[in-house]
């Protein structure tokens, strides 16, 4: 298989289309997206994608997205990442790690919905969810809430293998 790691702009204005350009160039099976969040103390995992723009904050541009619905679609969309196998997988590395049931007002739940929805031409991954991380221990060294880099890579490949893996077992399945 082939791997291709992304950075979104935090822009809501660009995101569906950067979304798109990603889908229609590569069309992911999994898409795993990760978002820093200050206030989680470990590897958040969000359960939910919630289809509103409801406490939205402005953007990196000041800019607030158009309120009601993020897409066509459901109020809410589950992950479909093998969150269970990937709490225990984190927790028996030793690693932090918490559950969400709200991916927040910003881009991380615009982006889990857009996603989840298959809102996006092309972006429809049979797998796809959303994963918090609090920021890096070597950036806010005074923050208590925070990961050193290499707890955060050790993380992120867990995370990535254990979808990988689940994705196998159920098309080799199938």
């Amino acid at each position: 298989g082939t791997f291709r790691a992304e950075l979104l702009d935090v822009d809501y204005a660009t995101i569906s289309g950067r979304l798109s350009e990603i889908g229609r160039s590569f069309s992911p099976d999994i898409a795993i997206h990760f978002g820093l969040a200050r206030e989680c103390s470990g590897f958040r995992l969000e359960r939910t994608a919630r289809n509103s723009h409801r406490d939205a904050r402005p953007d990196n541009s000041g800019a607030l997205p158009a309120s009601g619905r993020v897409c066509d679609g459901e109020e809410t969309y589950p992950s479909s990442l093998p969150l269970d196998d990937i709490h225990a997988a984190l927790a028996g590395a030793d690693l932090p790690v918490e559950w969400s049931d709200d991916a927040g007002g910003y881009l991380c739940n615009t982006v889990f919905t857009l996603s989840r929805a298959h809102a996006c031409d092309g972006l429809a991954p049979a797998m796809s969810g959303f994963v918090h991380v609090p920021p890096l221990r070597e950036a806010e060294p005074d923050n208590p809430r925070t990961l050193a880099f290499d707890n955060l890579m050790r993380g992120a490949l867990i995370v990535m293998e254990t979808a990988v893996a689940a994705w196998g077992r159920a098309h080799a399945a199938a």
